[in-house]
């Protein structure tokens, strides 16, 4: 089906949930967005790398926004036909058909899809086109070398995938948007925490937090926000709940990243 979602015209799988998420005047996805046309107006060309590029939903919101080039990367079968119906025309665009790992292998892998998203475990079927680590990655696509924006949303494997990106593009020092998950995080058999220090390891420093409907929240950084990670196993007044953030990171070397940040949630 073709659907008109948040200025946008987008083809869709029937079964997609991006409509009912993304409703008139919802701030869902938004942060992302602006927080590119931020980036864009920076004197840096944005370069941006979509991880789990899905349908192309952000990219093209992005490319409504702010001129850019953008490197797609998507590993799921059932989503690469509508990636490509969605952005093929534009020729800012390129599509990597893999699956990003930290590192390349070829393994048997299972795609659970729920609502117009996927999560990939270890299975009896190949649902997966082939890994690609950002390594490699990197170097067969040198037009990306200064990546400006790295979008990750892989259901709880991000914090795996994200720093191996930053160390990847280590010397471009890309500012990382991702989903934070703690409950996807651990059904990938990964720990939530572990992803702080690495970032901080590698220079990250400055944090802006949303919640999962893209509202904002406030500011941390990676030496203190493992300690409010709990917050999101336990919604208070709501027994068994859960919900998960969007964050973007910023290196304490990116004063223009770290601009944006502050024009969007202002430090307190």
């Amino acid at each position: 089906m073709v659907r008109e979602v948040q200025g946008v015209r987008l083809v869709l799988p029937w079964s997609h949930r991006l409509p009912d998420y993304a409703t008139a005047g919802s701030s869902y996805g938004q942060n992302l967005v602006e927080l590119a046309r931020l980036l864009g107006a920076g004197p840096r060309p944005l370069t941006v790398m979509d991880v789990g590029a899905n349908v192309g939903d952000s990219v093209l919101q992005i490319l409504n926004a702010t001129d850019a080039s953008v490197l797609c990367v998507e590993g799921d079968r059932a989503y690469l036909e509508y990636l490509h119906l969605n952005v093929d025309a534009d020729p800012r665009v390129s599509v990597v058909e893999a699956l990003l790992s930290v590192e390349d292998h070829s393994g048997v892998t299972k795609a659970v899809r729920t609502g117009g998203t996927t999560r990939f475990v270890a299975g009896d079927s190949i649902d997966a086109m082939p890994s690609i680590s950002p390594t490699r990655l990197r170097g067969e696509y040198p037009d990306f070398d200064d990546l400006r924006l790295v979008k990750s949303d892989t259901d709880g494997y991000d914090v795996e995938l994200v720093p191996a990106v930053a160390r990847a593009w280590s010397d471009s020092r890309p500012v990382l948007f991702f989903e934070y998950d703690p409950y996807l995080i651990r059904l990938a058999g990964l720990d939530p925490l572990a992803i702080w220090p690495q970032l901080e390891q590698l220079g990250y420093r400055d944090i802006a937090i949303w919640d999962h409907g893209g509202n904002p929240i406030g500011r941390a950084t990676t030496s203190d926000i493992g300690a409010r990670a709990p917050e999101l196993d336990h919604i208070p007044g709501r027994p068994g709940s859960r919900t998960y953030w969007d964050l973007a990171v910023v290196h304490r070397a990116d004063d223009q990243g770290r601009a944006a940040l502050d024009g969007l949630i202002a430090p307190t």
